[in-house]
């Protein structure tokens, strides 16, 4: 095992004493066992994560796929929904990520959306992104427009599309909803992220992998110069399959990025890193619990949610309400 431990760790760090440009991380996400509630893990690195408030949740208000953005007052907008079944779309804010309290809530017209009028009455995962230079939010989810059928479970994931909506401060929106996109594949956990003037989306393929298609329930990347798209070809797999829920962060030194996601359910979690959001990517080790080869760490249990920077003023002030859990930290700085 010990010569594990000579492998480089992945880029990205700040060594010889260097001042990070991006000083800490909170990771909002639910757990293996309680699915749908709001825990956190902070990091100082963005690869060795410390689970907080002695593993309890941060508040029994929230139930969804967490997802934290910084909105158009500075202050934090988080994203939920009850279940899948639900109507309505519910958002909290917050000034500190700290003191939660609920805003909003929307209850898109499904039935609605030009050219998917045989959208279900489901929503799943809802994302928020903030484009700071349009100022206005767009709220992505996915919806199927097929049911499963005990022979087939796979025709209603496949059928997974991925709407959106429009506001410019999370009260009213413009409406109806309208597919992000127009290939005819499944697609969910779909994130946006702008950077270098054109805007990213992270999806999962949600198709089921076979010989004819062997990207299926992988992690996927393509671009455009609009958040609505048209969006480019997506990318070559950056994620082995059987993988979902993308978080993307910048490293420590803004030079790289990592690129989260889950084994599910709830197996583990994997990291690919790349010093380019188009590529290429390559999958890190780690979340193995064999300290000589894990060159990443999250805590035990944790499941799906989002990553988000924070200055280490934050990390500390977070750390200090909730309390550390775990001794997974092994910073470089």
């Amino acid at each position: 095992m010990q010569a594990y431990g000579t492998h480089p760790a992945p880029p990205g760090q700040c060594l010889g004493g260097d001042p990070p440009v991006n000083e800490a991380y909170l990771f909002a996400h639910m757990m293996e066992g309680d699915y749908g509630r709001l825990y956190y893990s902070v990091s100082l690195d963005g690869l060795h994560w410390n689970l907080l408030n002695d593993g309890k949740r941060i508040t029994d208000d929230y139930q969804g796929h967490a997802d934290i953005c910084k909105g158009h007052d500075g202050r934090y907008y988080l994203a939920g929904n009850r279940n899948d079944g639900a109507p309505d779309i519910n958002f909290w804010v917050s000034g500190d990520l700290i003191h939660w309290a609920r805003y909003s809530d929307v209850e898109p017209e499904l039935k609605k959306t030009p050219g998917y009028s045989d959208a279900l009455p489901r929503i799943g995962a809802p994302k928020l992104f903030y484009d700071t230079e349009s100022a206005q939010y767009v709220l992505t989810w996915h919806t199927p427009h097929k049911e499963s059928v005990p022979d087939d479970t796979e025709r209603y994931w496949g059928s997974q599309r991925t709407l959106y909506l429009v506001s410019k401060d999370l009260k009213t929106f413009d409406g109806p909803p309208r597919r992000l996109f127009d290939r005819d594949m499944g697609m969910i956990d779909v994130i946006i992220r702008k950077h270098a003037g054109r805007y990213h989306a992270i999806i999962k393929d949600e198709r089921y992998p076979t010989l004819d298609w062997v990207t299926g329930k992988t992690i996927r990347i393509c671009s455009s110069d609009s958040p609505f798209g048209p969006y480019s070809k997506l990318s070559a797999p950056i994620s082995p399959n059987f993988r979902e829920a993308p978080m993307l962060i910048p490293s420590p030194d803004g030079k790289v990025w990592y690129l989260y996601y889950e084994q599910y359910p709830g197996v583990s979690y994997g990291l690919s890193v790349s010093a380019d959001l188009d590529g290429p990517w390559y999958q890190v080790s780690g979340y193995t619990f064999h300290p000589g080869w894990d060159k990443y760490a999250l805590p035990p249990k944790v499941r799906h949610g989002c990553m988000i920077t924070i200055s280490r003023a934050q990390h500390d002030a977070i750390t200090k309400a909730f309390g550390s859990k775990s001794a997974l930290r092994k910073e470089n700085r």
